[in-house]
């Protein structure tokens, strides 16, 4: 591990390449910039330039000889529902939705587990059971007066917690978990809409996803969320990041969210 002290309220690391998540064969590194006080608008900026956040962790993928992750935001502003969304919207009805600022109880550790069980046995995901200490470093901390967690409760229960920052022109979703018996909810699909909706009442135009992989199939609900723009690598702080409206992509892959 390279540590460089950038200063007295940063320190920039990147970790050793490891197997990537996305494309297989393939190696991936990160790039991290640990800060314990990040304001909102230097968070606004980073979100901007493609960076992303877990506690107080910023990072981007800096793999040597592979720049295929490009990041994603929904034009909030110009969104409308599709026919199939409005129907998650009616199912939904009776859900309750709660925002706060992120906490973490036995619920959400045990909530949280079942979630990654699912999706090991679903989707090939490595399995360990997150520990308090992991979950308070990843989704609690580093929140400040910007993040915020969306509870969604059906009759009483606690069915998904949907991680947020609500930064200074858009919402960035960081992570978003639910309880599998509960699927035919589409809580995935239906948690993106209600961050629309957010949006729309506080005049912010842009939902940043995170990053897109062409061909990778974890990333094909977000294609049902246009109209989007992307952009192509992280650029400094110090040039202005050149978002460009997505090019039609063969919607060859169908909503699994």
């Amino acid at each position: 591990m390279n540590i460089e002290t950038n200063s007295q309220h940063s320190i920039d690391f990147c970790m050793l390449d490891y197997p990537c998540s996305y494309l297989p064969d393939q190696k991936t590194r990160m790039f991290y910039r640990y800060m314990r006080h990040a304001d909102k608008t230097l968070v606004t900026q980073l979100i901007q330039r493609g960076w992303r956040r877990f506690g107080c962790y910023f990072f981007h993928p800096i793999c040597a000889h592979c720049d295929a992750c490009k990041s994603l935001r929904i034009d909030a502003e110009n969104f409308t529902f599709t026919k199939s969304q409005k129907r998650v919207m009616k199912k939904n009805r009776d859900t309750l939705i709660y925002i706060r600022k992120p906490g973490m109880t036995q619920e959400h550790l045990e909530l949280y587990n079942r979630y990654h069980k699912f999706k090991s046995e679903t989707s090939n995901w490595k399995y360990t059971p997150i520990t308090p200490q992991h979950y308070y470093e990843n989704f609690v901390d580093g929140a400040h007066d910007f993040g915020k967690e969306v509870l969604y409760f059906i009759d009483e229960k606690l069915v998904g917690v949907d991680l947020i920052d609500i930064t200074d022109d858009g919402i960035s979703s960081i992570y978003f978990y639910y309880d599998p018996e509960f699927s035919r909810y589409s809580l995935g699909t239906y948690s993106l809409l209600m961050q629309i909706q957010l949006a729309k009442q506080l005049n912010l135009r842009w939902i940043y996803l995170g990053y897109w992989v062409d061909g990778c199939r974890s990333f094909a609900y977000k294609m049902n969320f246009k109209p989007m723009e992307i952009l192509d690598g992280f650029p400094p702080l110090e040039s202005e990041p050149a978002w460009q409206p997505l090019p039609e992509i063969a919607d060859t892959m169908k909503d699994t969210h």
